[in-house]
């Protein structure tokens, strides 16, 4: 599969994100038109159309050094520049974790965080949106020379002494490296930079992709916020392996801490197999040593053969540069290339099937079904109408004492109705409140004092065992308040089906599980990093603030995510009622005022009659354009060929919208 083809894939899932785009800005406008537009839902839509816009594909390469990471990201994505872009040389590989992307509203720039923030406790995600702290570099796009010259900040290092390195968390007694340069220079080396972050155009990039280039295991256990949050949410993670040595003893390490039960999509890639060719063996035999290592990977880190790859970087970059297509096809990228684009959308696809596509779904169809009332209003209206031709007024006026009675019952039932929605949302809010921000920090300050100012491992382990059985209890207690929520909402929507024919409706049940599971892998992951001998070592006090830290942050995280679900779905609890008792007043009022001025005047009969009929055409074609909005949503929820239970949400339509006359 060559580079065009892979850009196409990646083209291909930026058009469906798009079309899922457009069906947003459809059903937005035809709210508008319709008059059934709330700001509310407004925002919600203009949100979601904003997060469709900046959506990206993250990939991270994961590896111990000198597997040949950064040239891997070379051959894949930058040989059209016809040179090592990015610098790998010997002992010349990243030393800070790279983020490589497009921002079309900035300049081509390389950003790098001084290595001395680590001293504070502000994560890489806070120092994001605070540019001050970053040093930042133009980037000349015309030259590759240029940018060779630029990137190679990124490979910088300095010495400094023993104890400046401890304040930063680096120092690492077990690093025979480190050591060995203190005992002889007196001072240790230290990446310059924290965290790079590389502003560039390229076709992949403007589509979306992003690509995280992570640096080795003592950067990867120093920097807890990779491990916690960036790597986990990456949408595919490489994890590179030489040839030669097969899986080595740190390379298990960092696949069993950072990515085996991390990563939701994960290949192992098997690099340098050059090293294999020989010329004094057959094609054959050297294809079987090479398998040989791929089956003894895949055992090893116990997943299917058909997730490892086997290639050669290095002589895909040379191939592509002198453009050999035999050499091309002897690395092994291109096999690699076509699992990796079909796995990176495919994740993608199925996380936006299940929230943007499944709650646009959702709302079109509420506002559709709603609609209907208005089409089957229109067809009795005009049928009513049509029924008084050749009649007199006492037959009109009695008519007219039908709507008006209907008028009242109504009216009584939106008394009911108003009590009811005022309680729903005064203990909406209140069970919103409890999964604010501000609930949260009272429970993280808890934790906090329980871990005390000695930084332990075994304080750490207390802290965050506590956190999560308050969380729990506070999970439960929020699901209970939610089914009383669900029955008192349920009992609204039983009331207006009896007493006004509305769609009977069972509204859906808060659903806290994930938000339970979510905290839960916060402990789990304490305990792995409490149980890790290296950590329980008193010199990894800094470490253990910096991991409590990330928890922290991932606590937020998981807390704006159920406040955000929850507030959806105390939201669409009264959502279609509220619609389809807006649509039943305004057809009320429709009747009613054509009723009066039939009854004052009967030769107003025949003008009423051609109203209604104009009114149910126009009604029909707003219901083909809600349908065709619908459709938009189907074919997307449909897009890869399999319909998930995402999709069955939203392709579960209402009745057909149409009026015959």
């Amino acid at each position: 599969m060559s580079t065009t083809q892979f850009e196409q894939k990646i083209a291909d899932y930026r058009q469906w994100r798009e079309l899922i785009a457009t069906a947003i800005a459809d059903y937005r406008n035809w709210l508008d038109a319709n008059g059934t537009s709330d700001s509310v839902q407004d925002l919600r839509l203009y949100d979601m159309a904003e997060a469709l816009k900046h959506d990206r594909l993250v990939l991270a390469f994961v590896a111990e050094f000198a597997r040949g990471k950064t040239e891997t990201i070379n051959a894949l994505f930058f040989s059209d520049y016809k040179t090592r872009l990015l610098p790998c040389d010997a002992g010349r590989t990243t030393m800070c974790p790279t983020e490589i992307f497009w921002d079309p509203d900035d300049e081509p720039y390389i950003r790098l965080l001084p290595i001395e923030t680590r001293k504070g406790d502000d994560s890489i995600a806070l120092l994001k949106h605070n540019t001050s702290a970053w040093n930042k570099l133009r980037l000349d796009t015309s030259s590759a020379e240029a940018m060779q010259e630029a990137f190679r900040a990124l490979v910088q290092q300095k010495e400094v002494t023993q104890e400046e390195a401890k304040s930063l968390g680096l120092w690492d007694e077990n690093d025979v490296m480190m050591v060995q340069t203190l005992k002889a220079r007196g001072k240790v080396e230290i990446p310059f930079w924290r965290h790079a972050m590389i502003n560039f155009p390229h076709p992949l990039l403007e589509s979306g992709l992003v690509i995280l280039d992570t640096p080795g295991l003592n950067t990867l256990g120093s920097e807890p916020e990779l491990t916690l949050s960036i790597i986990p949410n990456a949408h595919a993670v490489i994890f590179l392996l030489a040839t030669d040595t097969g899986v080595t003893k740190s390379d298990m390490t960092i696949w069993s801490n950072f990515i085996r039960d991390r990563a939701s999509r994960k290949l192992a890639v098997l690099n340098k197999i050059d090293i294999l060719w020989d010329d004094l063996k057959s094609r054959g035999e050297v294809e079987a040593m090479i398998q040989a290592q791929v089956v003894s990977t895949a055992r090893q880190l116990t997943i299917p053969p058909a997730d490892v790859f086997a290639i050669s970087a290095q002589k895909a970059l040379v191939a592509r540069v002198r453009e050999d297509e035999a050499l091309l096809e002897r690395s092994g990228i291109e096999r690699l290339e076509r699992t990796l684009a079909k796995s990176l959308t495919a994740g993608k696809h199925a996380i936006l099937r299940k929230t943007i596509l499944a709650e646009t779904g959702n709302m079109v169809k509420i506002s559709r079904k709603a609609f209907q009332q208005r089409v089957e209003a229109a067809k009795a209206q005009y049928d009513e109408l049509n029924a008084l031709r050749g009649k007199n007024q006492a037959v009109v006026q009695k008519l007219l004492d039908k709507v008006t009675a209907d008028r009242h019952v109504y009216e009584e039932s939106l008394r009911t109705y108003s009590v009811a929605s005022q309680k729903v949302h005064q203990q909406g809010e209140a069970l919103m409140h409890q999964l604010s921000m501000k609930r949260l920090d009272q429970m993280l300050d808890k934790a906090r004092e329980d871990i005390g100012d000695s930084w332990t491992t075994r304080g750490l382990n207390n802290g965050m065992k506590r956190l999560i059985q308050q969380t729990s209890a506070l999970a439960q207690g929020i699901t209970q308040e939610g089914l009383e929520l669900q029955k008192l909402s349920e009992e609204l929507y039983r009331m207006f089906h009896a007493k006004h024919g509305f769609e009977p409706r069972i509204p859906p049940k808060l659903d806290m599980s994930e938000f339970r599971q979510s905290m839960e892998n916060l402990v789990k992951l304490t305990e792995d990093f409490c149980e890790d001998p290296v950590n329980v070592m008193t010199e990894k006090h800094f470490l253990v603030r910096k991991f409590f830290f990330s928890l922290v942050t991932e606590a937020r995280n998981i807390f704006e995510t159920a406040h955000h679900d929850a507030g959806v779905w105390l939201k669409g609890l009264l959502a279609p009622l509220k619609l389809q008792i807006a649509e039943h007043k305004a057809q009320l009022d429709k009747r009613t005022e054509s009723l009066m001025k039939i009854h004052e005047n009967l030769d107003a009969l025949q003008k009423n009659i051609a109203e209604a009929e104009a009114n149910c055409k126009a009604v029909q074609a707003q219901g083909a354009a809600i349908d065709q909005i619908l459709l938009k949503l189907v074919k997307a929820a449909q897009e890869s060929g399999e319909e998930s239970p995402a999709a069955a949400e939203v392709t579960a339509g209402g009745p057909e919208l149409s009026f015959s006359s």
